[in-house]
């Protein structure tokens, strides 16, 4: 039993990456869902796919590397808003991770989305993770 389902989906897929697999499983989640899918629109992995079982489901990520260096895509994923110190930004207050070439991943009350999409709906919310 864990408590903090996201930060342990963010350490699965950084061990993954550091170890060198191409895929990983992740019990699923709806919140899972939808971070997975920021993920592979913003080109950080290569596909996903949700597999129901009988309990709760498994999202199955394949990870993206480079070509020539075949060093992961993701470079680094920090979890910022935990379960003891949750991390809220107001719509104009949005962070910025190195300047533009990471993303924010942040829910809000209009589902989860990276923060330029909330800059853009005009919206803040918990700002959930970094991911460079």
């Amino acid at each position: 039993m864990y408590t903090d389902p996201i930060s342990d989906y963010l350490t699965r897929i950084r061990n993954a990456n550091s170890a060198g697999h191409r895929v990983v499983e992740i019990p699923a989640s709806n919140l899972k869902k939808d971070i997975t899918k920021i993920l592979f629109d913003q080109g950080y992995i290569l596909s996903y796919k949700f597999e129901d079982d009988s309990v709760q489901g498994i999202i199955k990520i394949a990870l993206k590397y480079d070509k020539l260096t075949k060093e992961p895509v993701i470079k680094k994923l920090k979890r910022i808003s935990t379960p003891g110190l949750r991390k809220y930004s107001g719509k104009d207050e949005l962070p910025r991770v190195l300047n533009g070439l990471g993303i924010a991943i942040v829910s809000t009350s209009h589902g989860v989305m990276t923060s330029k999409q909330a800059k853009k709906e005009s919206v803040g919310g918990e700002v959930l993770c970094y991911v460079y």
